[in-house]
């Protein structure tokens, strides 16, 4: 059946019938050789275009298959980047909690600074006040040095 148009007929629509028309004048033709019959110009053209149209055959079925094996190597490398895609989507959370975790430590860390040095600052009062203490101390025991030295100035004279 031919499915024509404005623009004419299609080469798909009328592949096959010009095929099976091909393959009749092809067969009349090796009739005539296996009869021993002489060929003409057309029958050898005949043969010549048989020939083309089935190594084209042999050439489509094989763009078929590869065609077919590049789909499923699409499927199969779409498969791949879904599995990809979950892993870096994991991947991201756990270094999101890692994250997390870490800046926990350091805020725990801050604040036992914090402490260390609220600590320090204490222990560096409660040293300074016995300091001070005993500086009045000497400072009391160099004054009744002094009175006592006098005192024997005094005494000898």
């Amino acid at each position: 059946m031919f499915i024509c148009g404005r623009g004419g007929c299609t080469m798909d629509s009328m592949a096959p019938v010009a095929q099976e028309a091909l393959r009749i004048a092809v067969d009349k033709v090796v009739e005539k050789l296996k009869e021993g019959k002489k060929l003409t110009t057309k029958d050898i053209s005949l043969l010549y275009l048989g020939t083309i149209v089935n190594e084209l055959g042999g050439i489509r079925g094989e763009i078929a298959r590869l065609e077919q094996r590049m789909e499923e190597m699409n499927k199969r490398i779409d498969e791949t980047n879904k599995r990809i895609d979950t892993v870096a989507e994991s991947l991201s959370r756990r270094i999101d909690e890692t994250n997390k975790r870490i800046d926990e430590t350091n805020k725990r860390i801050d604040e036992t600074n914090k402490r260390i040095d609220a600590v320090a600052a204490e222990l560096s009062r409660r040293i300074d006040a016995p300091s001070a203490r005993l500086d009045d101390v000497q400072k009391t025991l160099l004054e009744i040095q002094r009175l006592l030295m006098e005192l024997l100035k005094t005494r000898q004279t």
